[in-house]
């Protein structure tokens, strides 16, 4: 059984509270039980965590260097300026898809750059919740071929 990290930086745990027009009415403990259900389907584990500090999301990158066949990452904010999660994410021999909630490239300027991207196998943004679905479903794609 393959097994994937989904990963939720900083502010994703406010999920359902935190400026619902931008993104949405949906907790993370909404978007973990649908993943668990198209992961069942797919014959993937899933391991799932949120941090709001960047050592940690680094030293999650880390130990699933030799545990997990791939990432599924939301990096949050650090998206934009993490050059360590970058440098986390590049220097393990694991395949990320980078998801966004909402289309980065349509909002704020400082926004639109994602330090990350260039180290994963690609990214998903403005699907909302279904992105986390998509991106797990590219992921498989990737493992499978």
């Amino acid at each position: 059984m393959k097994k994937v990290l989904i990963m939720n930086g900083p502010n994703l745990n406010m999920l359902g509270i935190r400026e619902p027009g931008v993104y949405g009415t949906v907790t993370l403990q909404m978007i973990k039980q649908n993943l668990q259900v198209k992961a069942a389907e797919l014959g993937i584990d899933l391991t799932f965590m949120q941090s709001n500090h960047e050592g940690v999301i680094i030293d999650t990158i880390h130990a699933a260097h030799a545990a997990m066949d791939g990432i599924v990452i939301n990096p949050g904010a650090f998206t934009h300026y993490s050059y360590a999660i970058r440098d986390a994410l590049s220097s393990v021999d694991v395949p990320v898809v980078e998801v966004h909630l909402s289309n980065i490239h349509k909002r704020e300027e400082f926004r639109h750059t994602s330090v990350t991207a260039p180290v994963v196998i690609g990214q998903i943004a403005g699907f909302g919740p279904y992105g986390y679905e998509l991106g797990l479903l590219a992921l498989n794609q990737h493992l499978n071929s």
